[in-house]
């Protein structure tokens, strides 16, 4: 991607140290220091311009969030799109966002082992190409560097609307052995789904009818634990559900029979 920034952009980006991040070094294994509390850290991988983590800031505000891209003229797009969706809330200053201008590449230098709770991977590049299958951020090359910042609650939320790189992306989870949920294959099959926050791209491809496909990849320990628990909730549920109905049905009752 080519983007023709605006001059003084740079300077621009300096000029706003409490939401912009321009080197990470420093702030790794203190980003809680940087926000000021220790809430939950969620960060989304290629932010774009910035409305979905924008909207995610506000409409969680008890969660810290960080959007990363690498080129100067996003973070600007999304700075301003980040002031203008908390001024709306009447408040000047994002409270619980950074947007970090960063290479995804050099993630290990950005975040501390077990820092971060949750990675966003919304529509990233396909890279169609096999010989490119290995810049895929769903590729286990990446995948490996997010275990290792993500903590006990760690999970990984992948969008996207390539069939490819979704059948691509669940073939590198299974075959790390990663626990996957609330698959999906058609987001808005059935209406938009206004509990899940959208990005540009999203918005754009749902008023097309495109099929929008998604996976939660539940990777820390207590994660886990609480995925199985849920599952045999369900699955009680489900099992109470089937008993109560047969003892209400009469049909399912067994046939009377006359005597002599």
């Amino acid at each position: 991607m080519r983007l023709r920034g605006r001059k003084g952009i740079r300077e621009s980006l300096e000029a706003q140290p409490e939401l912009v991040v321009l080197d990470a070094a420093p702030i790794k294994g203190r980003w809680r220091e940087f926000f000021g509390n220790d809430h939950p850290i969620y960060v989304e991988l290629g932010m774009g311009k910035g409305r979905f983590i924008s909207d995610m800031s506000v409409r969680n505000p008890d969660i810290n969030f960080i959007g990363v891209d690498m080129y100067d003229e996003l973070i600007r797009r999304a700075s301003e799109k980040a002031r203008n969706a908390w001024a709306e809330k009447g408040v000047e200053e994002p409270p619980n966002l950074a947007l970090l201008r960063a290479n995804i590449e050099g993630i290990e230098a950005m975040f501390a082992p077990g820092e971060i709770d949750r990675i966003h991977l919304n529509f990233s590049d396909p890279w169609p190409k096999s010989k490119h299958a290995r810049r895929r951020l769903t590729h286990p090359r990446f995948v490996e560097k997010y275990i290792e910042i993500l903590n006990e609650t760690g999970q990984i939320h992948f969008k996207t609307d390539s069939q490819s790189l979704f059948e691509f992306s669940l073939n590198s989870f299974a075959d790390m052995e990663l626990h996957m949920r609330n698959i999906s294959l058609h987001l808005h099959k059935d209406s938009l789904r206004d509990d899940l926050v959208l990005t540009e791209y999203e918005a754009k491809f749902v008023e097309r009818g495109n099929n929008i496909y998604r996976v939660e990849v539940v990777i820390g320990e207590r994660a886990i634990a609480a995925h199985r628990e849920a599952k045999q909730e369900a699955q009680k549920r489900d099992q109470e559900s089937a008993t109560s109905a047969e003892v209400n049905d009469p049909s399912s009752a067994p046939a009377a029979t006359s005597e002599g």
